[in-house]
């Protein structure tokens, strides 16, 4: 029966005209995300104490699915569950989860686990790779076939799991960090690449620096930012007057902080930097959005399918060419281009003019295996300097917390060392190129000799 369903599912959905490759493609991945509670990190460990059963159902995750794919249905997403929602008995959750195993064979969809974001900072790490194996094994059941994902969504995971999961799973993708997140839903890491790269022995923040220092899994973020909101820590006030420092494309930030009008403008224009000028600059193009399915009912279903709805419609009329592919197949197209670390990834943004997207500032990043750089200027007026406020050496020595627990748990796992871009230390304070030390500005001139000469 599984095969005759198989068969059928297959058939149904459109094949692609030939193979993807990464580069000369823009791509979109999207993970919803399926949980009992919020911040669940084990089956015991929830660190909220909200019951979400009733806002997870079959019929929401099913009007999310067939929005998501309505007019193509390639769309190809990542279903997360947590390890609870892949064993809770309850009867939503159970056709919760039949649901998601149609879309595998309907859509080719991903099912995964999601050890709901935070794990490294709760848990020790024998411990999530202990669960992360059964996790994978449980979903091996539910699927069938010999089904294993090709992506783990984790959140924050340190290197340690990392390196469990490619050579004890042989499963080489992980969404293993949350780029530029400090100081919100309780603690953060920032310091790491924005756009894939295989992590160091380490930290998880911190590229591989050569062949005894490489882990052969993918770390992937899981929202794509607005740079210039990203320069901040944590959020402070409500709608267009105050700040997120996680502003970008995810829906709470945009359509249910602005409203799905207001929220859509800032949505593309997120993407475009990674669809247009990152296109151009970086030879593809690539979006990461994560969505809580019970989003359905504590914001509202038609609220909620309305956003979805703009959102895909109007990202695939801008860019009729963009490949809505899972977590782990996005993953093993970029290191099927990549099999070391010897990428270069450059990014320019001028704000939105929304919110705290000021539209005077001008950002540059430039992200590399050696390190990452940010410069910011005030593009209005003329003659304005051009500050460094960030500037992550991944060629230090980088040093992981210890093992945490529940009861004393390590929040922040950032890589900060020379300049960061949160400003939270004394450091800190945005300095032009020439205050830089000669070893930093060496360094810089080494892999950008063109962009050091602009800045003496």
């Amino acid at each position: 029966m599984l095969c005759l369903l198989t068969a059928l599912f297959v058939a149904a959905a459109k094949p692609e005209s030939e193979p993807l490759t990464l580069n000369g493609n823009r791509f979109l991945t999207l993970c919803l995300m399926i949980r009992t509670t919020p911040w669940e990190v084990s089956r015991d460990v929830k660190l909220h104490p909200r019951d979400e059963a009733e806002w997870h159902t079959l019929e929401s995750v099913r009007d999310i699915r067939e929005t998501f794919a309505e007019g193509d249905s390639t769309r190809r997403l990542t279903w997360g569950f947590t390890l609870n929602a892949l064993e809770d008995q309850r009867e939503n959750y159970r056709q919760i989860r039949e649901y998601a195993r149609e879309c595998h064979y309907r859509y080719g969809d991903e099912i995964s686990y999601f050890p709901g974001y935070f794990p490294a900072m709760y848990l020790p790490r024998e411990r999530i790779n202990r669960e992360m194996s059964e996790a994978i094994a449980e979903i091996g059941e539910l699927v069938g076939n010999g089904y294993k994902p090709k992506c783990i969504m984790g959140g924050f995971l340190s290197s340690d799991n990392l390196r469990y999961l490619a050579e004890k799973e042989d499963i080489h993708v992980a969404h293993a960090v949350i780029w530029s997140q400090h100081a919100i839903d309780g603690g953060g890491a920032d310091g790491s690449v924005s756009y894939p790269y295989y992590p160091s022995a380490e930290h998880f923040c911190k590229p591989a620096q050569g062949k005894n220092d490489f882990i052969d899994c993918v770390s992937l973020d899981g929202w794509t930012m607005d740079f210039i909101c990203a320069r901040r820590t944590g959020a402070m006030g409500h709608g267009i007057e105050g700040f997120n420092s996680r502003r970008g494309v995810g829906p709470i930030e945009t359509y249910k902080g602005w409203g799905v009008d207001l929220g859509n403008l800032e949505v593309m224009h997120t993407q475009s930097l990674h669809f247009d000028k990152g296109f151009e600059l970086n030879g593809f193009g690539w979006i990461t959005n994560i969505w809580e399915t019970q989003m359905y009912y504590e914001f509202g279903k038609d609220f909620l399918l309305s956003a979805l709805r703009t959102w895909i419609q109007s990202t695939t009329k801008r860019w009729p060419d963009v490949k809505y592919v899972s977590f782990g197949e996005f993953g093993e197209l970029w290191r099927q281009a990549h099999p070391a670390n010897d990428w270069n990834y450059n990014f320019v943004e001028r704000g939105s003019g929304l919110g705290d997207s000021y539209n005077n500032l001008e950002i540059k990043w430039f992200m590399n295996p050696k390190f990452r750089l940010a410069l910011l200027r005030d593009w209005h007026k003329k003659g304005s300097p051009t500050y460094v406020i960030d500037f992550t050496r991944y060629d230090l020595t980088a040093e992981e917390p210890a093992d945490p627990s529940v009861e004393n748990p390590h929040k922040d796992w950032s890589l900060m060392n020379v300049i960061n871009q949160k400003g939270t230390r004394p450091q800190d304070k945005p300095v032009t190129f020439d205050r830089l030390s000669d070893d930093d500005r060496r360094l810089i001139r080494e892999v950008y000799p063109d962009l050091a000469d602009s800045l003496r």
